[in-house]
């Protein structure tokens, strides 16, 4: 979606209006303090703050030095030393919602969220039908994955003052938290008002969620007509990948590509709505290009991974992405994982014997990284195999359905190597489950679909993540 968090930080800087209290004493103090707050505005926080340092001394009690050097500190990211005068500006107008509202802002950058929601507590109690006060403990709320508690908050802050801002993450924090009708109503009152394509990017999101195909495809076309953003065009297309109509999918992500050369998931999903059509020797070079666009974006290697071998033409430049993706990360089991299986693939693709050796010293450094990453016990098993290892393949293949009992393939080959050495009762068990895993992904869906749903889901729920 279009608007991936909720605007709280952007809406509630230490910025707010400096809360006005008694001026200094003297005359010649109130200017200096207006000197310094002048500084402030100006953007020129290092002089205001030496301005204020010094009126401080000679005015210590005074709420606005305090409130005012607190939220220089904050511009100046010294967050202890905004927290300190903030607090401190709190204690001298306890009766002051402002002034809560600031120390609350800065006691969340310093990462304190119980006293920050606390602080944003009292100033709603100071002040229950302001606006702020309920969009501000409201957004806290989202920001700490209390959704469903911020719903009623925003709501009330939309009632005293409908505003596009807070309507918008009160429909989305409604989506959030399951609330899909209200979220829906809230939307079409914005639209009546202010209709912009994140709107329409929501109300798709909803409908999808609902189950209605038809309706959320179109939804996010009205979004991406109204915004051909990069995130509005990717879901877009998302959605169409995601029910295989492949080819209106492919035109999609080549818009997106187009506008947007550098996007690595746009790539990406070019390259998976090419597999789904059958066009893997193009949807393996969408992929590599979506790796060479961003190098340590792990998704990008998984999906190459997982459609490669599909084309015959891009076998040694797959190899060398890996490769790449391993020097790059040689603590990351995956990386090692992904490089040594490719040398694997491709070489017997290439009907050459890969390197033992090699693959296997690669194998054992992924599983001694990661103990639990079923995918490498199988490939080693394989490896074993080949050798007619069978001892050594079953125990691998042992530990693979151990961590993941639903690798059919692994339960097949653990068959093959019981009948090879013998265990004829052992062998028939695990043929039997491999038949019941078969039919089981076949009736349910098949491989390229599987690998396109994990895409959509893996990518929207990395949108969603991101700040």
């Amino acid at each position: 979606m279009s608007k991936k968090h909720l605007s709280w930080l952007a809406l509630v800087p230490l910025s707010i209006v400096v809360c006005k209290g008694e001026d200094p004493p003297g005359h010649m103090l109130a200017q200096q303090f207006q000197s310094a707050e002048a500084l402030y505005e100006s953007g020129k926080v290092a002089e205001a703050a030496s301005e204020l340092e010094k009126l401080l001394q000679r005015a210590p009690k005074s709420f606005d030095v305090h409130e005012l050097l607190g939220l220089v500190y904050a511009a100046e990211s010294q967050n202890e030393k905004a927290v300190e005068q903030l607090g401190i500006a709190v204690q001298l107008k306890p009766d002051s919602a402002a002034a809560r509202t600031n120390l609350a802002a800065g006691l969340y950058r310093s990462g304190n969220l119980k006293s920050a929601e606390e602080q944003f507590r009292k100033a709603l109690a100071l002040e229950p039908l302001n606006y702020d006060a309920n969009r501000n403990l409201g957004e806290l709320y989202v920001q700490s994955g209390r959704v469903a508690d911020a719903v009623p908050l925003l709501d009330k802050a939309q009632q005293i003052r409908p505003t596009y801002d807070n309507g918008y993450d009160l429909a989305l924090a409604c989506y959030l938290s399951g609330r899909l009708d209200k979220a829906k109503r809230t939307i079409q009152l914005l639209v009546e008002q202010h209709d912009t394509g994140e709107l329409h990017n929501l109300l798709g999101q909803i409908e999808e969620k609902e189950g209605h195909f038809l309706e959320a495809a179109n939804e996010f076309e009205n979004a991406a007509h109204m915004d051909p953003s990069e995130d509005n065009l990717f879901d877009w297309g998302s959605e169409l990948l995601l029910h295989r109509t492949y080819d209106p999918a492919i035109e999609i992500f080549e818009q997106a590509v187009q506008r947007y050369p550098d996007s690595p998931r746009a790539m990406i999903g070019l390259g998976m709505a090419l597999y789904g059509r059958g066009r893997y020797d193009d949807a393996v070079k969408s992929l590599l290009k979506a790796v060479d666009l961003s190098p340590s974006n792990a998704n990008s290697y998984l999906f190459l991974f997982k459609i490669y071998d599909s084309s015959s033409k891009n076998v040694d430049d797959a190899i060398k992405r890996f490769q790449s993706f391993y020097e790059l990360q040689p603590g990351n089991a995956l990386a090692i994982y992904y490089y040594a299986a490719s040398l694997w693939k491709g070489k017997q693709a290439e009907g050459s014997s890969p390197e033992i050796a090699q693959v296997e010293a690669l194998m054992q450094r992924s599983i001694g990284l990661d103990p639990k990453l079923a995918e490498a016990h199988a490939l080693l098993g394989n490896l074993y195999d080949t050798e007619h290892q069978y001892d050594r393949s079953i125990q691998e293949y042992t530990r693979a359905i151990e961590l993941n009992s639903n690798l059919a393939d692994t339960h097949y080959r653990l068959g093959m190597a019981y009948s090879r050495v013998g265990q004829k009762e052992r062998a028939r068990e695990e043929m039997e489950i491999y038949q019941r895993l078969h039919t089981q992904h076949m009736v349910e869906i098949d491989k390229q679909g599987e690998e396109i749903q994990q895409f959509v889901y893996i990518e929207k729920s990395s949108s969603l993540a991101k700040p």
